[in-house]
């Protein structure tokens, strides 16, 4: 990462530096050119003002400035006066583009190459009073002639300057990594690094993520021991009455009693495996999440009359009233929230007691109440009803063949159908779980 970063640093300020030098080079370039046609400018307006035309120029002028070539041209193009050749050797300057140019706007100028000196001619032309043009001509070295000359200075500049911006990419990316480093090296004390600003957001993501993993890996330590604590018990109760049997211990009158305890332990054996199949899935996302619009209420009637027959073998009346109401769901899910919760409700009452189930519609939900009138809840175990393998009355869950599972999943399919589900209870009066159904 460190390499990654120091590479892409110094190739943008290679770049940058580049581009400053190219910029650099074009504005001089501007400056020296306008320098000199300034200075042209104004040498030729201090002569336009001692001579009024060729003629004068020819007979009196003297150039007191040999760098400067003065030429002055007849209006037909002819020279007429050059401070450096005879007239008479000079060919027409009509076609001259400063000329031209004077001809028309009083004033003109031009700059020209010559690739054998290599070096640029300036030439500045004004006319005159009587229509002859005076032109003021330099030889300057061209730009590139300044530039190769300056080349070594530069390339000085250029090496200390990148030298320089090596040695700060090494610390701005040292400052930029540690941190991670740092997070890297300690994780679980990711909080108490000294970082900066920007890392904050990145560094409080990865705490949560973390927490939550660390979360997770306990959860699935704990659900893996209680699987195996609650596998163990009905297999060895299994293998228990199966030995007895086997071995001759056992009367003829003890048999049934044990086949009858086998079986018992077998039908919650494969209760809980099933359970716990039932959750892989749904934690895994490999349920069937397949939506479609049901009404709550024909799902509700049709588990409470699956469920008549054994609340009536507890000696509990169960009852199930409402609207219709139509939610967007899965049916087989739905189905499942509603029988674990009705299941529980039967599971957990008293002898002669109680459940009704009632879908209703309130400030735009659909609702679904699962009241009993059975033991209740403590305070303390409130929080902790969904969780896996969580029971208030170990003993009489397990009596009723509980496993401890169904409001996990419960909680589980509530959460994928973007419900939310309350809980109201009191010790000794019963519980009553609601579902809210967003429309």
């Amino acid at each position: 990462m460190k390499k990654k970063i120091n590479k892409y640093l110094l190739v943008t300020v290679s770049l940058t530096l580049v581009a400053t030098l190219l910029m650099a080079v074009a504005i001089f370039h501007h400056m020296y050119r306008e320098q000199i046609l300034d200075d042209m400018r104004t040498y030729a307006e201090v002569i336009s003002g001692m001579v009024n035309s060729g003629e004068e120029m020819k007979e009196s002028y003297e150039n007191p400035q040999p760098e400067l070539r003065v030429t002055a041209i007849s209006k037909e193009g002819e020279v007429i006066y050059d401070s450096q050749a005879g007239q008479e050797t000079m060919t027409n300057h009509s076609d001259r583009p400063e000329i031209k140019q004077a001809e028309q706007e009083g004033e003109g100028y031009s700059v020209r190459h010559s690739d054998t000196l290599n070096r640029d001619m300036y030439y500045y032309a004004v006319r005159l009073q009587n229509g002859d043009i005076l032109r003021i001509s330099k030889e300057e070295d061209s730009i590139w002639s300044v530039f190769y000359r300056t080349m070594l200075g530069i390339a000085g500049i250029a090496v200390l300057m990148f030298l320089i911006c090596f040695v700060m990419s090494r610390y701005i990316t040292e400052s930029i990594v540690h941190p991670i480093e740092k997070m890297a090296e300690d994780i679980d004390n990711i909080d108490q690094i000294d970082t900066y600003e920007e890392l904050v957001p990145f560094i409080t993501t990865i705490r949560q993520q973390h927490m939550d993993i660390i979360k997770s890996a306990k959860m699935r330590q704990e659900f893996t021991a209680n699987v195996s604590h609650e596998l163990k018990t009905p297999l060895t109760s299994i293998s228990g009455y199966a030995e007895l049997i086997e071995t001759g211990i056992a009367g003829e009158n003890e048999v049934q009693r044990f086949a009858r305890e086998i079986h018992r332990n077998s039908k919650r054996l494969l209760t809980l495996i099933n359970d716990i199949i039932r959750l892989s899935e749904l934690d895994g996302g490999h349920a069937d999440n397949s939506f479609s619009e049901l009404d709550l209420y024909d799902i509700a009637q049709t588990c409470v009359e699956m469920l008549r027959l054994n609340a009536e073998s507890h000696g509990i009346h169960i009852f199930c009233k409402g609207e219709r109401c139509m939610i967007h769901g899965n049916k087989e899910m739905i189905e499942e929230v509603v029988f674990n919760l009705c299941d529980n409700a039967i599971r957990y009452n008293k002898l002669g007691g109680r459940v009704d189930v009632t879908v209703s519609a309130r400030d735009g939900q659909k609702v679904l109440s699962v009241k009993d009138t059975g033991i209740g809840i403590p305070d303390e175990s409130k929080e902790r009803v969904f969780e896996r393998f969580y029971r208030v009355d170990k003993s009489r869950s397990k009596s009723t063949g509980g496993t401890g599972l169904g409001l996990a999943i419960v909680k589980h399919i509530v959460a994928q159908h973007e419900a939310k589900i309350e809980m109201h209870s009191e010790v000794g009066k019963g519980t009553e779980m609601l579902v809210y159904f967003s429309e």
